[in-house]
Parts: structure tokens; C-alpha cells; sequence
């Protein structure tokens, strides 16, 4: 089973992009980010005409997440992140899909740090500890997947020293990873490739792309009983350079049936 996020930056705007990934991949779940779109102009027909059902939380120019699953409807299991009554933002949805749970996740950026959205970005971090937690509780095979806007490690990021103070790469943000982790979750890729530089966003100037001045942002945490079945993972770079993209590149892992 093949397993994919992407961090979109608009699902409109790019949906030529999406579907021609979707067509030439074609993973069995996808978790997408930042789709930038209310509820209702989510491009449910066009998913559905490429093969995918789909569920999704949107919101009005910002935030928005959605699952897909391939030749299937996902089971809705949640919407939005407990712990905050008044938080609006749409950042958390969650289905159940072949028996697992499915977490999509596009974590506050958090920047500038410090300040207010920083200090949002802890809470936010802290509630899905929380939550995350109760999920390992239930002892079923799950997964927390999307954009987590942090580097763990020195090698997740180009050039370190410059982003010290960065809300992605604060040692607050690598801490709370790390806190995360150390519930029993498996980062998928740095576990398969412990010392390899691997990106999954470039900005879009400066030539980043082109330099691979990149940061591994977009994670795949799973519990236990998923990560013994891990059998590949890797980045669709090639979607990063197609004109219109996403500054995120889509990044996937396959676990065994």
C-alpha cells in the first residue's frame, strides 16, 4: 500500500498538477495541505473522475486538509484537533482507511518567532502530543501524516546556521517533535534513511529548488505496528519543477498489506 502527502498550496490553482501526479503514481491514500478553499469548492468531481473519494476540512484563503483514498470513500473520524473549542483553523482531519487510522496534519508555521503566532504554534504542538497519545492508546495500526512546518535535525535543513531562530527550526519546535516521537512513533524517512539529506520543500526564489537549498518538513509518523511493515519510502521531486507547482513536493512511503 502506497501512502502520500502534499502540502498543495492551493488546490485550485494547482489541480492540473494534483491530478497528474495522482495519474502517474497513483498511491492509495493521499493526506493534502494548505488547500486554501472553503468547503465548497473542494474539486470533489475531479477527484472522484480520477478515482479517489475523498473527505476534507477547508477554509476561506488558508489552512484546509482533506484524505484521499483510491477507489474508495474514507470513514471520517474527526475533524479539527481537541483541546481548543475556539481554535477555527483547519488543520487536522482524520478517517479510518483499510483498518488504519489516518491523521492529516498541517502544523502552524509559527513565524515570526517569537510572538503570538509562535506561541499558537506550541499550543498547537501540545494539543496534538496530547491527542496523539490517546491514539497509540487504542493499539491500532496508526499514522500522523502532513506538513509539520519543522526540521528535526540539522540534516533536515540546507543550511542550518541560517535558521536558527526560524519558527520551523527554534529549538521550542524540535523539542516538541522530538516529545512527540518518543510516544512510540516511527518517523518513516529518516528511519529508513538515517543520515540522508532528504527535502521536501524549496521556496520559490532564490533558485532554491535548483540549488536544493531544501528542508524536510513533511513527515510520516507511525506506530508501531505499521512501522514494522515500512518497506519504502521517498519524494516526487520531479512534481516540485512542473511549471504552477506546489513549493512543497509530494512524499510518500509503502507499507505491506
Amino acid at each position: 500500500m502506497k501512502i502520500a502527502t502534499f502540502n498543495v498550496n492551493g488546490i485550485n490553482g494547482r489541480l492540473d498538477v494534483i491530478l497528474r501526479w495522482l495519474k502517474e503514481t497513483a498511491p492509495d491514500v493521499v493526506c493534502l495541505q494548505e488547500l486554501k478553499a472553503p468547503d465548497e469548492k473542494f474539486p470533489q468531481r475531479a477527484l472522484e473522475k480520477a478515482g479517489y473519494g475523498a473527505i476534507w476540512h477547508g477554509q476561506k484563503s488558508w489552512n484546509g486538509v482533506a484524505i484521499l483514498a483510491k477507489g474508495k470513500e474514507p470513514v471520517k473520524t474527526r475533524s479539527g484537533l481537541p483541546g481548543d473549542p475556539d481554535d477555527t483553523h483547519s488543520r487536522y482531519i482524520e478517517a479510518v482507511i483499510n483498518g488504519m487510522v489516518i491523521g492529516c496534519i498541517y502544523l502552524p508555521n509559527g513565524n515570526p518567532a517569537p510572538g503570538p503566532k509562535f506561541d499558537y504554534k506550541l499550543r498547537w504542538f501540545e494539543r496534538l502530543t496530547s491527542y496523539a497519545a490517546e491514539l497509540l492508546e487504542l493499539d491500532v495500526p496508526s499514522a500522523l501524516i502532513g506538513d509539520f512546518n519543522v526540521m528535526p535535525s540539522d540534516i533536515d535543513v540546507y543550511a542550518p546556521e541560517r535558521w536558527r531562530e526560524d519558527a520551523l527550526f527554534r529549538p521550542e519546535v524540535r523539542a516538541a517533535y522530538a516529545d512527540l516521537v518518543s510516544q512510540g512513533w516511527t518517523d518513516a524517512i529518516r528511519h529508513l534513511y538515517p543520515d540522508q539529506r532528504i527535502y521536501t520543500f524549496w521556496k520559490y526564489f532564490r533558485n532554491a529548488f535548483a540549488r536544493d537549498a531544501g528542508l524536510r518538513i513533511d513527515h510520516f509518523l507511525l506506530s508501531a505496528s505499521l512501522a514494522d511493515d515500512l518497506v519504502a519510502a521517498g519524494v516526487d521531486k520531479s512534481i516540485r519543477s512542473l511549471p504552477h507547482a506546489s513549493d512543497h513536493a509530494p512524499v510518500w512511503i509503502e507499507i505491506r498489506d
